[in-house]
């Protein structure tokens, strides 16, 4: 999910749309958006589909208001409908607010008993709604009393804003998992899952928001507090692998200079004697520009990228990322016809897109096809918002490397190690590999995700 936020601005629920565009990659399945005029009157819209679908004719318009958040849904199995599409809504009596997440909980469903023995009906399946019942049974005489205390019962990998009448807080986990940057706008702010979204708005970057840190918008200015003394540097590696957008700095790193660094350090590890690099549409081509240069191997646009089609990946069932892929992807013949081919993809998760990519370049007469990935093997599940729920959807969670190249089809299978992963990030010291290499940063609450692992 991808989540946006906009204080103190004219025509929020406008800024708001367009910068949820630049966010749509991460999440396609849905979208909403909540603002609040000066009277403190509330509105909001929210809808099934990409934004374009949801927001039609004229649906924005209503919207005032000078501060409102928004986000874009990533389609889960278990989480879909209109019902969980965010942001989420909620009456209190110190307040009506609004809440907007990224991320998972690991211990949700342990919070959401032990809410629901003291009262509480849910309305949804979103750790959102969790956070929300928590800062709702909290007590203090401050919302940010009642938030920080909420933060500190979750754990987990996430982000949250959450608007009142004439604030909005942004919270970040104390893991520093999930991505989240501040910028100026005019006389206000903007709070935003990536910095690709300030630039269609018009804002300027000022800082990524902390590890265990809510920062408060208001007509104070930024406020900082933090909710936790333990904080890490943990920036989830897909994020910079395949999730974030090249043009996006996380943690001060650009997005599109790890991807290339990670190529050139693929082809140090893994070199094969070809004929051109193909790089994959759309995450892969910056680690492809890598290893081409890294090895002298020309670059050539093999493949071709359908304009309207969405990520394969994020489909909520696997029948649907099956069919995708040929919607999604086309070999360009005259380049690829008798070539041997390096295929660098950004990373193998199920196998599924990169087995059938490799049938098109053959069936599009190539000699050979040698697959390079600019990640290591993904051997185990996370459990932080990538929707990989048990090890066996996982490629190589049980095979050997020859294994998963049969498996795929490949002429020869090559993966980055965690280490040059690791090296490639020149903003995050220590990037959280969880589902490469089973380290996890947090504690696993949840019995059937320790039996799972």
């Amino acid at each position: 999910m991808g989540v946006l936020g906009v204080y103190g601005v004219e025509h929020a629920s406008t800024l708001l749309y367009y910068g949820l565009h630049n966010l749509q990659h991460r999440g396609q399945e849905g979208g909403g958006i909540v603002t609040f005029d000066e009277n403190g009157k509330s509105y909001r819209y929210r809808g099934l589909g990409l934004l374009n679908e949801v927001f039609t004719d004229g649906k924005i318009d209503p919207l005032k208001g000078r501060i409102g958040i928004g986000s874009v849904k990533y389609a889960n199995v278990s989480k879909g409908g209109l019902d969980n599409v965010e942001p989420l809504f909620f009456h209190h009596r110190s307040g009506d607010f609004a809440v907007a997440g990224e991320g998972n909980l690991i211990n949700a469903r342990q919070l959401a008993d032990f809410l629901e023995k003291r009262g509480t009906i849910f309305q949804t399946d979103t750790d959102s709604e969790v956070l929300a019942h928590l800062i709702k049974k909290n007590s203090g005489e401050d919302r940010i009393e009642r938030i920080i205390k909420a933060l500190n019962m979750i754990e987990g990998g996430f982000t949250f804003l959450i608007m009142t009448k004439n604030r909005i807080y942004a919270c970040r986990d104390k893991y520093g998992i999930k991505p989240l940057c501040i910028g100026k706008l005019g006389d206000g702010y903007v709070v935003s899952s990536e910095s690709c979204a300030f630039g269609i708005m018009g804002a300027t970057f000022i800082r990524d928001v902390n590890p265990g840190e809510v920062i408060c918008l208001d007509s104070h200015g930024i406020r900082s507090n933090l909710y936790s003394r333990f904080s890490r540097h943990r920036m989830c590696a897909m994020e910079y692998i395949y999730f974030a957008r090249p043009d996006s700095d996380i943690d001060g790193c650009n997005v599109h200079a790890y991807r290339k660094e990670a190529g050139r350090r693929l082809y140090r590890e893994n070199p094969v004697d070809a004929d051109i690099v193909v790089g994959v549409p759309e995450s892969s081509l910056s680690a492809a520009m890598g290893y081409s240069e890294e090895s002298g191997i020309p670059y050539e646009m093999g493949l071709v990228k359908h304009k309207y089609v969405g990520r394969t990946f994020i489909q909520p069932v696997q029948s649907m990322r099956e069919l995708g892929v040929k919607m999604k992807l086309s070999p360009v013949e005259s380049i690829v016809r008798g070539k041997r081919i390096v295929l660098v993809d950004d990373s193998i998760v199920r196998g599924t897109t990169c087995l059938k990519i490799v049938r098109l370049l053959r069936e599009a007469g190539a000699k050979e096809v040698h697959v390079r990935i600019a990640s290591p093997m993904m051997r185990f599940t996370c459990h932080y918002g990538v929707d990989t729920s048990t090890p066996e959807e996982l490629l190589c969670s049980h095979r050997t490397l020859e294994e998963a190249r049969e498996a795929i089809g490949a002429d020869s299978l090559g993966y980055l190690s965690p280490e040059s992963t690791r090296d490639s990030c020149f903003g995050c010291a220590d990037p959280c590999q969880a589902c490469f290499t089973g380290e996890y940063p947090t504690l696993l609450y949840d019995d059937d995700i320790i039996q799972n692992n």
